[in-house]
């Protein structure tokens, strides 16, 4: 019999969270400030954090974009897998998260590696391509602009760079028809499921997370 898709035992969940311990303290500060700051708690789960530190790793980036900053959870776990010498450019719509988040750079010692740029992605993005071709791009941000994200994406990454998209199931719309009040984002999303998948850009899989994350390797 083939194996299911993802696992919802939480007893499995509690064991893989006791033994990789994916939230240090700085991680748990971060998102305890963002809290107190009245940010939205929509920040990537702990072990999601874990995974973007792996995959930057595993694709040896030097150079990042992230579109979606929040508080700086998810960039400082980027980071984290990219080595002394990484760079880290990071979009944030909202000045006060942007603001959360340069302190949660300056608390960690790696605000000299990050470039914050606040306003939206669809404005900024353009400005960053003279700087790439770039190792890695996390996408985190409105889901009825990641077409146009992993377009960007596909057209500054370095063959072998990696794409990683946050919230790919959509919080279970997914596989919806695309009418009703979340249409815009459902036709969006199955787009950039399309994309990854036929294309012909990317080598694409989805990990089977909370929330789903996608990962393509650029061809």
């Amino acid at each position: 019999m083939n194996k299911a898709f993802g696992n919802d035992d939480a007893a499995i969940s509690d064991y893989v969270a006791r033994t990789y311990v994916p939230e240090d303290e700085a991680l748990a500060e971060i998102r305890a400030r963002s809290t107190a700051a009245g940010l939205p708690d929509i920040q990537v789960a702990a072990l999601d954090a874990r995974h973007l530190e792996v995959l930057a790793r595993l694709a040896g980036a030097g150079k990042a974009v992230e579109v979606g900053t929040l508080g700086g959870y998810s960039g400082l776990a980027i980071l984290r897998g990219m080595g002394e010498g990484g760079t880290l450019d990071t979009i944030e719509i909202d000045p006060r998260h942007a603001e959360v988040a340069a302190e949660s750079f300056r608390r960690a010692g790696v605000a000299s590696r990050v470039r914050q740029h606040i306003g939206p992605g669809a404005k900024i993005l353009p400005g960053l391509a003279a700087s790439g071709p770039f190792d890695l791009v996390f996408i985190d941000a409105d889901k009825e602009s990641y077409p146009l994200y992993l377009d960007w994406a596909a057209a500054n990454l370095r063959p072998g760079g990696v794409v990683i998209l946050d919230n790919a199931f959509l919080f279970g719309h997914l596989h919806e028809p695309a009418q009703g009040q979340r249409a815009t984002q459902i036709e969006a999303m199955q787009a950039v499921h399309d994309a990854l998948a036929r294309g012909g850009k990317f080598r694409a899989t989805v990990l089977p997370t909370g929330e789903g994350l996608a990962v393509g390797v650029r061809v």
